[in-house]
């Protein structure tokens, strides 16, 4: 069928398809919110099934074996036969939890089956997370020698455009970059008339009303017989409305209720005055090694508080990189490789750094800032953690942040215990870590962050003005 023609724009936004292939003879048929399953639901059966019951093809299954995937996660065996079997799917699930290969796998399995042009394109929230869910798509699909590629801001825009024109298999994107390139090129929404899947990873992200405009453009281009498949870790109004309205045409995986951390996460705080939140971060940070601590990811709140403790860790002569929305992307990218790759033990980064990314490695989660919303403090402390592994996430908190944690606390479910820690041995460095944050302000000054940050702030008043 074909895409909605160009004067759509007064036809209501409707993300799911208008039909979709019947759900498997063998299921009941459900409103979609009472199809719900739960992973106490399936408990004991899930290690008794392999990925070749789930109806896979062989090469999938044997590609799954390579990568060390030996058993469906619940996620995986609950979507994966309805993605096959045509249904839209809204599935929520804890981080860690397979949710990418949960998608993935079908969408390959039914591209070797009929190989052509863009056959899905993904969206999420953040540039990092597009290339990651890019490797894994390449992963996944090695034998099939897969074309993905991956359309962010912050690239050349013109060597994005001749991408799409070569029509990839998989198109990963942000929405604000797609949707430029689709508003700006008259050849490039002809590209995805024929894709079969509309992906929304981290989809209470891009379903926030920030990306309206974005998605409204990106819908138009696609076909209403696609199949749309919504994942994220946290459940937001505007998913539950979305499966309400399309009835049962949608299958519903929610693996939990409210806003759940694994079990195998330590959750705790340090009550710190603010003036010294940076002496116990340089007391956390230099106890990594005897606490066998292979890597760490640090979340602060703003970029200019990002730059101004990497410069601070640096002067302390640590080894870190920082990842914010003020880095060039290549710079971004890089800072992200070394990371990832175990050269620099320590990420400091903003949000930019909280949806999605799967980094084994990662063994402490510290929240220097506290986050507004309870639903960010589940992303990041879902950094660690992942796979049914361990993990330790610690949060300061100073005294304008104890209603934030008790919001925290009352929707996870869970207190967060006192970390121990001896205030006397926290504060034999107070003089020298001082003396560090009176040079780091200074290099801010040399750098002229601020300024910078003005200027970078003009720029975007501008081209939105030139836009309007």
């Amino acid at each position: 069928m074909e895409a909605d023609p160009p004067n759509s724009d007064q036809r209501p936004f409707r993300l799911f398809s208008s039909k979709s292939r019947p759900p498997p003879q063998s299921s009941s048929r459900r409103s979609p919110l009472s199809n719900s399953t739960s992973i106490s639901d399936h408990a004991g059966r899930t290690a008794t099934i392999a990925f070749s019951d789930l109806g896979l093809s062989q090469w999938a299954t044997s590609t799954c074996r390579e990568l060390g995937m030996r058993c469906p996660t619940d996620v995986q065996r609950c979507c994966i036969p309805r993605i096959l079997s045509g249904s839209n799917v809204t599935a929520v699930a804890l981080t860690g939890s397979g949710k990418t290969a949960a998608f993935a796998l079908p969408i390959l399995h039914r591209l070797a089956e009929d190989p052509f042009g863009v056959y899905a394109l993904v969206l999420t929230p953040t540039r990092e997370l597009a290339f990651q869910l890019a490797e894994q798509f390449r992963a996944l699909g090695s034998s099939l020698n897969v074309r993905c590629t991956v359309v962010v801001g912050g690239m050349d825009m013109t060597g994005q455009a001749r991408a799409l024109a070569q029509r990839p298999h998989i198109v990963v994107a942000t929405p604000g970059r797609i949707k430029v390139l689709l508003e700006n090129d008259p050849d490039l929404p002809a590209v995805f008339s024929k894709a079969k899947f509309l992906v929304l990873d981290e989809a209470d992200r891009v379903l926030d009303a920030g990306f309206a405009e974005e998605l409204k453009v990106i819908y138009r281009c696609l076909p209403r017989d696609r199949q749309t498949l919504l994942f994220s870790a946290t459940l937001t109004d505007d998913m539950e409305a979305l499966n309400e309205i399309s009835g049962d045409r949608s299958y519903f995986y929610r693996g939990y209720k409210g806003f759940n951390t694994v079990d195998s996460l330590n959750q705790h705080y340090i009550v710190t005055p603010k003036n010294v939140k940076e002496v116990y971060l340089a007391y956390l940070l230099s106890k990594m090694k005897e606490r066998s601590i292979r890597s760490s990811i640090i979340f602060v709140s703003t970029c200019r508080s990002c730059h101004l403790l990497n410069l601070l860790l640096e002067e302390l002569e640590f080894s870190v990189v920082a990842l914010h929305s003020y880095k060039s992307q290549s710079l971004r990218l890089a800072a992200l490789s070394r990371f990832k790759s175990g050269q620099i033990p320590i990420l400091l980064a903003t949000d930019v750094a909280s949806r999605g990314l799967d980094i084994p490695t990662v063994d402490l989660v510290i929240n220097y800032d506290i986050p507004r919303f309870p639903r960010d403090y589940v992303h990041r402390v879902g950094r660690t953690a992942r796979a049914g592994r361990g993990g330790l996430s610690i949060s300061f908190v100073t005294q304008n942040d104890e209603r934030l944690v008790k919001v925290i606390e009352d929707e996870i479910g869970k207190k967060l215990d006192a970390y121990e820690c001896k205030e006397n041995e926290v504060l034999e460095n107070i003089t020298k870590v001082f003396k560090a944050r009176r040079v780091t302000r200074m290099k801010m000054i040399d750098d002229e962050f601020d300024e910078k940050v003005q200027a970078r702030k003009e720029q975007k008043k501008k081209r939105k003005l030139l836009e309007s």
